[in-house]
């Protein structure tokens, strides 16, 4: 992380000062309160913020960035926390701007089939919201229930139903944002598209190191008229991913295609008591929605892949209730194993379909090279990886073993034709593995975007970029550079 600026702690009494002025009964300044936000859900890092802001609306939001720009002072945007990356990690000489108190929405607008959220919105409270008119917001982060909306235009966040709806940035269709200069901007609205530059793509899914989004658009859609989900086990986790891939040759689309092997098995079953079967090494849950008709034929074409592949006879959904059960004990998946482990780290990366078998037996092979065990939970229908590797922090040189096992893992998503991130965020955690992805070329152009936002490197600095030096220098800005996690407290 880049060294605290010393200057910036100095003035911080003035800071607080007109901070306060500007969001009255909003700033916590005292060292106990101020505990409450030194980490995100990367909980392996922490770092106590010079101060914590809770603006209530867009005016307090630009005043905030405004002050921080004019004093030089540096500004971690963070919503709900939940994020997995380190991507809201604060910093000792920076305001840690909490957006939580923006949990309003605005506007449902049925007509367009559209809702206007402030970002403190939490993601499944937009589907509840418009549930009487048989709508919903298909994006579904397992988080679902804590995490906000504008965390999710942050990190471009996927869900369990993305294989056929989207992530975030497929489902977005207008954002408001705060520059660091405090100006106030909009991007889309309530129509499908617009011309010119696509800037709400730029935007999305830049983890806070351009603007401060403060009101989003979403798009609802109507809930199909059939949903049913399928538990298929098998006794080998590769036919279960061979399965994946065939289903998807085979043009079917499923609404959603989970995987998960023997370890999260047990340990979401323990935990929820849906009815997983135990006896099997990999479970897919894969759900089909449409027409009746369409669903009973898919339903049927989906089992006769899954039995060519060697699985066991599948389980139906036989009510909504029964539906909702299957994908209850998925998404509690990562709080379940957190009762089988001391500690875990959740990894995130995404790999074309066709290298699941070759990813998994190799991830089996690191286990005993790491001495570490990985309990895996992933959206196989796009090959978004979830490892779960379990540690003890208070084990001498685990968390360390932990982070070389999971930058292995990351490497070689990247080795098969993949990518470091599906929906997580790069933040910290993966910071230092960008070379191994993108290009110098790559990085400079990433950066020379950076600096036409942000200029003065005072929005989330220490996040997303492996080197960046300051943009008046050649385009760049200074930064850690790598090896920089050794810099950033644990724990």
């Amino acid at each position: 992380m880049p060294k605290p600026d010393a200057d910036a702690i100095t003035r911080r009494p003035a800071l607080l000062r007109r901070l306060t002025a500007a969001v009255p009964g909003g700033v916590i300044a005292d060292e106990v309160s101020l505990r409450a936000y030194d980490t995100d859900a990367l909980v392996a890092y922490r770092q106590r913020p010079l101060l914590v802001v809770l603006p209530r609306d867009t005016a307090e939001v630009a005043a905030v960035l405004r002050i921080c720009h004019e004093m030089g002072v540096k500004v971690v945007p963070r919503g709900a926390g939940t994020g997995l990356s380190g991507g809201a990690l604060p910093l000792a000489d920076g305001v840690l701007l909490v957006l939580s108190r923006l949990s309003r929405i605005l506007a449902i607008d049925y007509d367009n089939r559209a809702v206007v959220a402030q970002p403190g919105v939490t993601n499944l409270a937009i589907s509840q919201a418009v549930a009487d008119r048989g709508f919903y917001y298909a994006p579904d982060p397992s988080s679902q229930i804590a995490c906000s909306i504008g965390g999710n235009v942050a990190e471009n966040s996927g869900g369990v139903h993305c294989l056929k709806y989207g992530v975030t940035a497929n489902n977005l269709l207008g954002i408001e944002f705060v520059t660091m200069q405090g100006e106030v901007m909009r991007l889309g609205g309530r129509h499908l598209d617009s011309g010119g530059y696509d800037l709400m793509g730029v935007l999305t899914g830049s983890e806070g190191l351009l603007g401060v989004v403060t009101e989003v658009t979403v798009r609802i859609l109507p809930r199909p008229e059939t949903a049913r989900a399928l538990l298929v086990g098998f006794d080998r986790t590769i036919d279960a991913a061979d399965t994946v891939a065939a289903v998807i040759a085979a043009g079917i689309i499923p609404a959603g295609m989970e995987m998960m092997d023997r370890p999260a098995i047990h340990a979401a079953e323990d935990f929820v008591k849906v009815g997983y079967p135990r006896d099997v090494e990999a479970l897919l849950i894969v759900e089909l929605d449409g027409p009746a008709a369409e669903v009973d034929d898919l339903i049927g074409q989906v089992a006769a892949i899954a039995g060519a592949h060697g699985a066991r006879p599948p389980r139906l959904s036989g009510s909504e209730a029964e539906r909702l059960a299957f994908w209850a004990g998925r998404k509690a998946a990562f709080p379940a194993v957190g009762r089988i482990s001391p500690d875990y780290m959740c990894m995130d990366g995404t790999i074309p379909r066709k290298a699941l078998p070759t990813v998994l037996t190799r991830m089996a092979a690191m286990e005993a090279e790491f001495g570490l065990r990985v309990a895996n939970v992933f959206h196989a229908g796009d090959g978004n990886l979830h490892p779960l590797i379990l540690f003890d922090a208070n084990r001498p040189g685990e968390l360390e073993r932990v982070e070389a096992f999971g930058a292995a893992i990351l490497r070689l998503c990247v080795e098969v034709g993949g990518v470091l991130t599906g929906e997580h965020g790069v933040g910290i955690e993966k910071r230092d593995l960008m070379g191994t992805q993108f290009t110098t070329d790559d990085l400079r152009q990433q950066t020379r975007l950076k600096c036409a936002f942000d200029p003065d490197g005072l929005l989330n600095p220490g996040k997303l970029f492996p080197t960046l030096h300051r943009c008046a220098d050649s385009g760049w800005m200074r930064n850690g550079g790598p090896g920089a996690f050794q810099d950033i407290p644990r724990f």
